[in-house]
């Protein structure tokens, strides 16, 4: 992996094990200000305990942690990071909120005064606006599809302007034909809005022609680098790592690969 300049999370020598199960070894990742990697890695890999620890939500007992250069154990600005779990197939239909309130829900900590500004009602606007639900700002979020609740989830996490968008696999309760535009709406927020997002995702097809860089997880870091790097891998080396077979949507602006 290249040697990161600055990164804004960063992981070093990071273990971490539930009672005696080992669940992550020797964990070094670095990511870049305004990358889009792409987390992968079978069940039971490790991956939610890893997104856990970067979000403080389990304590680090091996290892450091810091975000934006600044130990985890002493970092306050937490809006920088926003945080979308796998909401979209647990959320309670019945619930009686409106898209735009359940967006403005991420500004509750901002509240009071600021409630009634403009400034507050554009920021909303604008979170909406930038996930493709303006449309649906007055409709209930339990008449929503799965994927158009994720987006708005997504919204509610961008409301407070993060740095940092982690994801959690996002597309669970997506239906297949949206998963794509999902992704570019994800690689929209990365590109345009320059936010660095981390995905965790069972979905290593269809990624790997949105994020920028790789990280193979299975206790272990199997693999971290840039996308292109990742690609060159056999196929059969990462279906080892599976446990199945694996295929790839490949890069096809510069580059054709014969399946």
């Amino acid at each position: 992996m290249d040697r990161v300049e600055n990164p804004v999370i960063k992981i070093e020598d990071v273990h971490f094990r539930y009672d005696r199960e080992r669940v992550l070894e020797d964990i070094d990742l670095s990511i870049p200000k305004g990358a889009f990697l792409g987390i992968v890695g079978p069940n039971g890999s490790g991956k939610s305990t890893l997104l856990k620890l970067i979000l403080g939500l389990l304590k680090v007992k091996h290892g450091n942690i810091e975000l934006f250069g600044i130990p985890q154990h002493k970092f306050k600005e937490w809006d920088r990071i926003g945080f979308v779990s796998q909401k979209a197939n647990s959320f309670n239909t019945g619930f009686p909120a409106t898209v735009y309130e359940v967006v403005a829900s991420g500004l509750a900590k901002k509240a009071g005064l600021f409630r009634r500004t403009s400034k507050y009602r554009s920021d909303v606007k604008k979170a909406i606006e930038s996930v493709g639900m303006s449309p649906f700002a007055n409709r209930n979020i339990g008449e929503l599809s799965g994927g158009q609740q994720q987006r708005v989830f997504i919204a509610r996490a961008l409301v407070s302007n993060p740095d940092v968008l982690i994801l959690d696999e996002p597309t669970v309760g997506v239906d297949s034909k949206n998963v794509q535009n999902f992704y570019d709406m994800l690689e929209k927020l990365n590109k345009e809005l320059g936010i660095t997002l981390v995905l965790v995702t069972h979905d290593v097809g269809t990624i790997s022609n949105k994020v920028t860089h790789v990280a193979c997880l299975n206790k272990h870091l199997h693999f971290h680098g840039r996308t292109e790097e990742f690609e060159k891998l056999k196929e059969n080396q990462l279906s080892s790592f599976y446990g199945h077979d694996v295929h790839f949507l490949h890069h096809d602006h510069d580059h054709h690969h014969h399946e």
